[in-house]
């Protein structure tokens, strides 16, 4: 059953583009097209604003936390071409570094597994991708992957930095399986690619050809204890797709999860990697959960307007 337990007034004078809640859930931050990013304190029912980031001059497509190991940081990414690091000091928030390098839209970021360091990647309308990592006194190292889709790119997502199977994490500089560092991405081309770093240069591993129009978002699931590496893609098309691979062979499919009525915007893993999360332009979230025998099916949903809803989806 999906359960509203808390409804947040954000008082954004636009449009909000996404929702992120931090490591702990403690704290949520919005974006919007009215150009800001607000962090609220949420917690026993009650919601607080904290503090509303000004510094971009367009719409603000998404908003990502860091882990907290490396304290409270927030990146945000714009129809103004930037992506921009938020850093909390002391109770105040402040600009900590300012990425400008891509000549159109910043659609998507994704932070690294925290193993790997402060990295982050950052997919852009102009076609590339972006990966940044710090190397200290804020300043950040950055590879470009050109020409990365056709079009544009619409989402990134890092894969775990775990081998499917593994229970336990491997140490900060293990580079010793090919799942350490990967991204997938997701473009206007109709294309999900995977990418991996190899002697400092990332390439093109694998390309998943499935979708018939552009993929608006893409998700690497959790591997914890998993025996299998999935990504979730969805698209214009009205298609989520979840890709397996077991990673012996190298080899991809698919599984296609449900044909919508309407585009499907994003998709979006539990923490335990068994469940995803749907949603579109159909003004509703779906969870599905994948049963022994392979299939995946819709356990709940909730639509506009709905306080929660404990019926298995149509």
């Amino acid at each position: 059953m999906v359960s509203v337990i808390n409804t947040v007034d954000t008082s954004h004078e636009d449009m909000i583009h996404d929702a992120q809640m931090d490591y702990y859930g403690l704290q949520l931050a919005t974006c919007s097209s009215d150009r800001t990013v607000k962090i609220f304190e949420v917690k026993n029912g009650t919601q607080r604003l904290l503090t509303t980031l000004d510094g971009h001059e367009g719409p603000v497509w998404q908003v990502a936390w860091a882990h907290p190991k490396y304290g409270r940081i927030l990146a945000s990414c714009s129809y103004d071409r930037k992506v921009i690091i938020w850093k909390e000091h002391d109770g105040h928030w402040s600009k900590l570094y300012e990425f400008n390098d891509h000549k159109s839209s910043v659609n998507s970021l994704s932070w690294a597994p925290h193993t790997l360091g402060l990295a982050f990647a950052c997919g852009s309308s102009d076609g590339s991708i972006s990966v940044l990592k710090h190397m200290g006194d804020n300043q950040w190292d950055c590879q470009k992957i050109n020409n990365a889709h056709s079009v544009g790119c619409n989402a990134v997502s890092w894969a775990p930095a775990t081998v499917p199977g593994s229970l336990i994490e491997p140490p900060s500089n293990s580079y010793q399986n090919n799942f350490v560092r990967k991204i997938a991405s997701a473009g206007c081309d109709n294309l999900v690619k995977i990418w991996c770093e190899k002697d400092g240069q990332w390439i093109e591993e694998d390309k998943l050809d499935g979708h018939t129009d552009w993929v608006r978002d893409c998700a690497w699931a959790p591997s914890v204890g998993l025996p299998d590496s999935k990504i979730a893609s969805c698209s214009q098309d009205g298609r989520v797709i979840v890709w397996s691979s077991s990673g012996k062979d190298g080899v991809w499919t698919s599984k296609i999860l449900e044909k919508f009525e309407d585009v499907v915007w994003h998709v979006s893993w539990s923490l335990t990697g068994d469940i995803l999360a749907v949603s579109g332009g159909n003004n509703k979230v779906s969870l599905w959960k994948e049963g022994l025998n392979g299939e995946w099916t819709c356990i709940s949903e909730i639509g506009k307007g709905q306080s929660n809803s404990n019926s298995v989806c149509d």
